[in-house]
């Protein structure tokens, strides 16, 4: 019997406490949007991505054009002529993908110098959600942009609003 009770003591007391929680959301696409230092940094990686994409286009263009040519003289050259300009594309080819992946690989230019403007824009909204949430008693903070089988979400706790403020963005 005692241990009836005690479970039901439990169960009364976790409820009370679920109830008692504090929730809330931001949209953080919301959020980036409307902050300058973010747009501007977003739009240094566009201008930088665009440039490398076409210098690495403009490349595999010449490689390319270098088989084509290839394909047309071939019969006309000989066996050492051909190895020579088969070596030469593959070299050619290799270069651009070597290019590519400086560029754009896992640890390229575009990732560093997206964590060179991007990160510290986010580091600054992440403590200003941390704040927010250590002043409110918070004990969630979603996020809706970040597409976590979030279904509804009633707009009266959205407070993208106040990370803004927080970040010294009236909006």
């Amino acid at each position: 019997m005692k241990k009836a009770v005690l479970i039901i003591g439990f169960f009364i007391l976790t409820s009370a406490l679920a109830v008692a929680q504090k929730y809330a959301f931001v949209d953080s696409d919301y959020i980036r949007k409307n902050i300058p230092a973010f747009t501007t940094a977003q739009e240094q990686l566009d201008k930088l991505s665009e440039q490398w994409e076409k210098e690495v286009a403009d490349g595999y263009a010449v490689v390319e054009q270098m088989y084509k040519s290839y394909q047309n003289e071939a019969p006309l050259l000989s066996q050492d002529m051909k190895t020579k300009r088969e070596e030469a594309i593959i070299a050619k080819e290799k270069e651009m993908k070597d290019l590519q992946n400086k560029y754009f690989g896992m640890e390229g230019e575009l990732f560093k110098k997206r964590e060179e403007l991007v990160k510290p824009v986010q580091d600054e909204i992440l403590k200003a959600i941390k704040d927010i949430a250590v002043e409110g008693s918070y004990a969630v903070i979603f996020d809706t942009a970040s597409g976590g089988n979030i279904l509804f979400a009633n707009p009266k706790y959205d407070i993208s609003d106040q990370v803004l403020e927080k970040l010294g963005i009236n909006n």
